[in-house]
């Protein structure tokens, strides 16, 4: 029998989540003061959670690694958040949003998990409104809808192209209300090391401050972890340059399983890089694709007079371009689910139509939509035989009211302006659905140990619709967690104060002493960047947006010989005891080594193309799907949790079979 225990609750699936809520048992308001919680991350998530069980009543710290929670990279989630309000009446509902979810997951998640997510969806929304983020309205007032990818409704709440920004300072004000009132003691500028085991349980953690350099022991009777994903496992990625896995991995290594790690998803409108010297890159809405069509030339001779610039994109006409994704996926367009649309977009460049001096672009053109709102705002103010001029200037407007602030960042990242010429993008690596094993509880395998938002896996399967991250986040902290963690809590009411001066305590501190003074004293000659590169570069070319098993296997093998060479050779400058982002970064980049091994190693075992894993061996070879991806419902319709052995190579795999009654298997089909 299976050590994971998923606790999903027995009855109908749309029963569940209230059925449970009724039968748990609580904390008296009373003893939930006496009661110590520890929460990791302070973005969406982490913030909300922190929140919320401050204004339950129990004491809660807090802990960012960044310089206040309003850094949290929750800000960069731009373009909405979803929930089955069907405000537009286009036929949406609780169970399309969970069917939605589950499909655009191809079918790899949990069904309980994401029925609850989108049952409480409608209640985010109220609770964010409630806070004062001011989402779009329409003309009479109401909350506005978009489409995003993967639906055929308008879901979608968005403020502007700021979405992410709105929600974290809905849930950073309630933060700051609580820590006014004494309930939540914030930790900025302080990075989890390690988490606390006493008896099985988790009880504290050990954190470094980032300003002295000191460490320091803080206990709890819960700790929640937070932190977010592991993108930046490729160097390049969307995610800020902060971003890591260290407090999700440190936990692994603790035992808490890790489930799915190579699914990861690449985001198909991102702006390209332009070279090997990048540190990052840069994020463009997926709302975009609502309006903007996408497109290569049809020709090469188009495509390399373009790339010499003796072409324009503008001055090629209808019949010169490929609007490969439309002409592929008729029903869903520019649409269709970021996986399809980021291969999609590999193919054609693949095959040597990319647009920019690297052959890594194509266009996402906003031709077609400022034409159609001009002459939607001509009638309605009701200009007569409106000049060319006067219907650009219109749609521009509308435009600029919707995507504003993005079409300004691109401009002044690529100076080109994306109103007159169409913009650049192409695939990057985003968001991972991979995370920390939870049970329908939201606890890992480790007793009194949560995990929460992106730095678990539940949600998502392998693929996440756009506008879900930040539905998840917020359910997870506002709706979820506050009531499962009630349950565990209330056999704690008589553990009284957890003490820090206990061996375990001491153990912990040591090793993470131990690992810092191993950095700051070794020898080396490459600095943490050199690494990061390096490791970078191979999970891109063998580990993205598509695999062999060939390429696995080396990347597994050349991940291991580089995390060797790492631990030889990295130089570390600066002391322990000082302010020091090179000796925060080695840390990382030493748990990113770890982890992209794992990643590689759980890719190799699942030999099927699902969501955003692509395995070139399973590819429907003829058919209407031909060319698409080829999922193995039969061998792989399992959770992958691995059990930590000291080395990712030893890690012991633990299969949660997903079961669905009430959605039907079938292969995603956006044709």
């Amino acid at each position: 029998m299976s050590v994971l225990d998923s606790k999903i609750p027995k009855g109908p699936l749309k029963d569940k989540w209230t059925t449970y809520k009724d039968k748990i048992n609580l904390v008296n308001p009373a003893n939930k003061r006496n009661i110590d919680v520890i929460v990791v991350g302070t973005g969406l998530a982490g913030g909300s959670a922190a929140a919320t069980l401050a204004e339950l009543g129990y004491r809660v710290k807090a802990f960012c690694y960044q310089d206040s929670p309003r850094r949290a990279h929750s800000i960069a989630a731009q373009g909405g958040i979803n929930a089955a309000k069907n405000y537009q009446g286009d036929g949406d509902s609780t169970y399309r949003l969970f069917y939605d979810t589950v499909k655009g997951g191809d079918y790899r998640s949990r069904e309980a998990n994401v029925y609850r997510l989108a049952e409480v969806s409608t209640n985010i929304i109220d609770q964010c409104v409630a806070q004062g983020v001011p989402f779009a309205r329409d003309y009479g007032g109401l909350l506005d809808n978009r489409s995003f990818g993967g639906v055929l409704v308008s879901r979608t709440f968005y403020a502007k192209g700021q979405t992410g920004q709105q929600l974290l300072l809905g849930a950073y004000s309630a933060m700051n209300r609580q820590i006014a009132r004494g309930k939540i003691e914030m930790f900025n500028r302080h990075e989890m090391l390690d988490v606390v085991k006493v008896n099985g349980k988790a009880r504290g953690i050990i954190a470094r401050n980032l300003v002295t350099g000191e460490i320091e022991r803080h206990s709890a009777h819960a700790v929640v972890i937070a932190s977010g994903g592991y993108g930046n496992v490729y160097f390049l990625s969307t995610n800020a340059m902060g971003s890591n896995a260290t407090a999700a991995w440190k936990i692994h290594k603790k035992g808490a399983f890790f489930a799915n790690p190579c699914y990861t998803q690449i985001h198909p409108t991102c702006i390209p890089r332009s070279g090997d010297y990048q540190s990052k890159l840069t994020l463009m809405s997926e709302s975009l694709r609502n309006d903007g069509r996408i497109w290569v030339p049809k020709n090469m001779e188009d495509v390399l007079a373009i790339r010499e610039g003796k072409l324009k994109p503008t001055q090629l006409s209808e019949d010169q371009r490929d609007y490969y994704l439309e002409r592929r996926y008729p029903a869903f367009g520019n649409l269709v689910p970021r996986d399809v649309a980021s291969r999609a977009a590999k193919e054609r460049c693949d095959a040597g139509y990319g647009v920019n001096a690297t052959g890594e672009a194509v266009y996402l053109d906003f031709k077609a939509a400022i034409e159609r709102y001009g002459l939607e705002q001509a009638k309605i103010h009701g200009i007569q035989d409106a000049s060319k001029e006067k219907i650009t200037a219109l749609g521009e407007a509308v435009v600029e009211e919707k995507y504003g602030n993005l079409f300004q960042m691109y401009e002044k990242i690529v100076d080109e302006n994306p109103y007159k010429t169409p913009m650049m993008i192409y695939p990057a690596t985003h968001y991972t659905m991979g995370g920390v094993w939870v049970d329908y509880n939201l606890m890992t395998t480790v007793e009194g140990l949560y995990c929460i938002g992106e730095a678990n896996f539940s949600d998502h399967g392998a693929n996440r619709l756009g506008a879900s991250a930040l539905m998840q986040g917020l359910a997870d902290g506002y709706f979820v967690l506050p009531y499962t963690i009630g349950d565990y809590l209330s056999h704690e009411i008589r553990t009284g104060k957890i003490p820090t001066d206990t061996p375990e305590f001491d153990q912990a501190e040591k090793e993470v002493t131990e690992r810092i003074n191993f950095f700051v004293n070794n020898k080396g000659t490459h600095s943490v960047d050199y690494f990061h590169k390096r490791l970078g570069k191979v999970m891109w070319d063998k580990c993205g947006m598509s695999r062999n098993a060939e390429g696995l296997k080396e990347a597994m093998a050349e991940i291991k010989a580089i995390r060797e060479e790492f631990y030889k050779e990295v130089k570390v400058p600066g002391s322990a005891n000082e302010m020091n982002p090179e000796l925060e970064k080695a840390g990382r980049v030493a748990d990113f080594l770890e982890l992209g091994e794992l990643f590689a190693k759980d890719a190799l075992m699942r030999e099927e193309s699902c969501g955003g894993h692509f395995r070139e061996e399973s590819v429907e070879i003829d058919g209407e799907q031909k060319g698409e991806a080829k999922r193995n419902d039969k061998d792989y319709a399992f959770v992958a949790a691995w059990e930590y052995k000291g080395e990712p190579s030893e890690a012991v795999l633990h299969k949660e079979q997903l079961e669905f009654k009430d959605i039907e298997l079938k292969q995603r089909s956006y044709k």
